[in-house]
């Protein structure tokens, strides 16, 4: 059923810059008895809380956006008690598996369904190293929130002085928001995010080449993105992402597919709102999967009508 809403999704609004967006959402709940519940992060409450955590794949074009699959993660606790599962409902060949790991998943089952150009997803997606390195095995271009103190090493600055002893030295690694406190203003470049309604939304960008490390593992070249807009109180906000893409790839063509990671969350909000994807009174697997499919379908169809209704001209 999910293959096939994917299919329609990638019909109806798909493509071929189309953005595929990963991102986990917790679901509050009491009790040790609902499949998956566990203490861990609900970024819905900003806390570590008892909650289902739910991974979601969306898609994202300029017609509109959409969730078009899911996996329930099932923390190790959980997987590895069998009786546990068997009393939930959990089938009997299902393992622990990361959330990055189901997100690949998600990605093969589905991403042939979609036409798309990129992968994206928030911070906890993108901290991965191992998931980003499965997106470039795969040939996936991506563009990927991280944390600020991401450990970066700056490919294009200059490095050390050579001493002429022992090995070559390179530039060190350091914290990417120090090291973007560190630009000059010149660094930085205004490009237009959308319309608003007294004109152009702007937020000023600048990207680099650069590697990341984590823990003792360099990893290749990426690019590191920023974005930056001034807040109320006049300090600025940063936000990060690493990318792997085509060559000449513009700071606009960066800040398009950065935007539609935020609108994924519009989605998940949307069917919270209007398809009951948080309001399941189930605590078993099977039905906790039925429910977030008809929710996935019953937001998909709202957003259908809407389009639609939106088409009809005014009768005279």
């Amino acid at each position: 059923m999910v293959s096939v809403l994917a299919e329609h999704v990638g019909r109806a609004i798909g493509e071929s810059d189309g953005v595929l967006v990963f991102d986990p959402s917790g679901f509050a709940k009491k009790g040790t008895n609902s499949v998956g519940v566990a203490r861990q992060w609900c970024g819905r409450l900003g806390k570590v809380e008892n909650c289902q955590v739910g991974i979601y794949l969306g898609y994202v074009s300029r017609r509109d956006h959409a969730l078009v699959d899911f996996r329930l993660y099932l923390p190790k606790e959980w997987a590895r008690d069998r009786k546990r599962c068997r009393k939930a409902g959990v089938p009997s060949e299902v393992r622990f598996q990361t959330r990055h790991g189901q997100a690949l998943e998600m990605l093969d089952e589905q991403g042939p369904r979609l036409p798309h150009a990129w992968v994206s997803g928030d911070d906890e997606m993108g901290r991965s190293s191992r998931f980003r390195q499965g997106l470039r095995a795969r040939g996936e271009h991506y563009l990927l929130a991280v944390p600020s103190n991401t450990l970066i090493r700056d490919q294009e600055a200059e490095p050390p002085a050579d001493t002429g002893q022992g090995r070559r030295p390179r530039v060190p690694f350091g914290r990417a928001d120090r090291w973007v406190g560190a630009l000059p203003e010149t660094a930085w470049t205004k490009i237009a995010v959308r319309d608003g309604e007294k004109g152009p939304l702007e937020t000023e960008a600048m990207c680099r080449r650069v590697q990341a490390r984590a823990g003792r593992k360099v990893g290749p070249e990426e690019i590191l993105f920023v974005t930056r807009g001034r807040r109320a109180d006049g300090i600025f906000k940063h936000d990060y992402y690493l990318s792997f893409a085509p060559e000449g790839t513009s700071l606009a063509e960066f800040a398009r597919v950065a935007k539609a990671e935020h609108e994924i969350e519009e989605s998940i909000k949307r069917g919270k709102s209007q398809a009951g994807l948080a309001d399941d009174q189930v605590r078993n697997g099977m039905g906790w999967h039925h429910h977030q499919t008809l929710s996935l379908i019953g937001a998909w169809f709202l957003s259908e009508e809407t389009r639609r209704g939106g088409k009809k001209r005014p009768r005279r």
